[in-house]
């Protein structure tokens, strides 16, 4: 699997990078991983977003959700040959109304699942766990069938026990890293050494901080998950664009 870094900031973009996105690529399948502010033009300096394959939103709130409308309105006014048609996007169903905006004519059509959930998309398996965030979330574990390659993202989340079950023998973690260590509560996100401490637990290849705060230091968060992910590689989403995740699997 390739994975690329369309937006990596929480909250809202800054200094001209958008918030969370990810496009994750298997063979010809294409699969955007949430769809962030500033997504869509992202999306279309490495792809034409006409080969996208599916969607997938991890949950609604507007940091990961917020160009699905202009996605759909370039399906609907864009010209040009589509290779999904409608375009599938994946949401959970426990917010009705959100849900229901997935669909947009006949240009995008919402797909639901849950925490019980089993996706095939293509050469992607996916399988789901809901976090504990203020509305409904689901980290997402991609296993790539041809490979046995696994991709785990954490979507929003703070610290709880069933986190490192699911992201067991990751090849990659992609962790929700918005706070340093001395965070106040009530901690909706990972701090850093949670983060790193998770990529431990989980004995995971690398861990890949996400979801970045705009006003702290990112050396010292990178820093502060090093120190509990041990000999484990942390990087940064901000200095990591595209991700080769057969480099990773091949180091088994």
């Amino acid at each position: 699997m390739k994975l690329t870094i369309l937006g990596y900031y929480g909250g809202y973009p800054d200094n001209g990078v958008g918030t969370s996105s990810y496009l994750i690529e298997s063979g010809g399948y294409k699969l955007l991983l949430d769809c962030g502010s500033g997504a869509l033009l992202a999306l279309e300096k490495v792809t034409d977003p006409f080969t996208l394959d599916a969607v997938l939103l991890t949950h609604y709130h507007h940091d990961h959700a917020a160009d699905v409308g202009v996605l759909q309105y370039y399906y609907q006014l864009h010209s040009g040959a589509k290779k999904a048609d409608p375009l599938p996007i994946y949401g959970h169903t426990k917010d009705p109304l959100n849900f229901a905006a997935l669909t947009f004519g006949p240009f995008t059509k919402g797909m639901g699942y849950s925490g019980d959930s089993v996706l095939d998309l293509g050469p992607l398996h996916l399988t789901f766990l809901e976090t504990q965030h203020p509305v409904p979330a689901f980290a997402v574990r991609i296993e790539e069938t041809t490979t046995g390659e696994v991709f785990v993202d954490t979507s929003d989340t703070r610290a709880f026990a069933a986190l490192a079950p699911f992201a067991q023998g990751a090849d990659l973690l992609m962790a929700d890293t918005n706070f340093l260590a001395d965070h106040p509560a009530p901690l909706w996100h990972l701090t850093a050494p949670q983060a790193g401490a998770l990529a431990t637990s989980a004995q995971v290849r690398e861990l890949l901080l996400t979801h970045l705060p705009q006003e702290v230091s990112l050396t010292e968060l990178k820093a502060q998950a090093q120190a509990n992910a041990g000999q484990i590689p942390v990087i940064l989403a901000s200095d990591n664009r595209i991700i080769d995740g057969d480099k990773l699997f091949a180091q088994k």
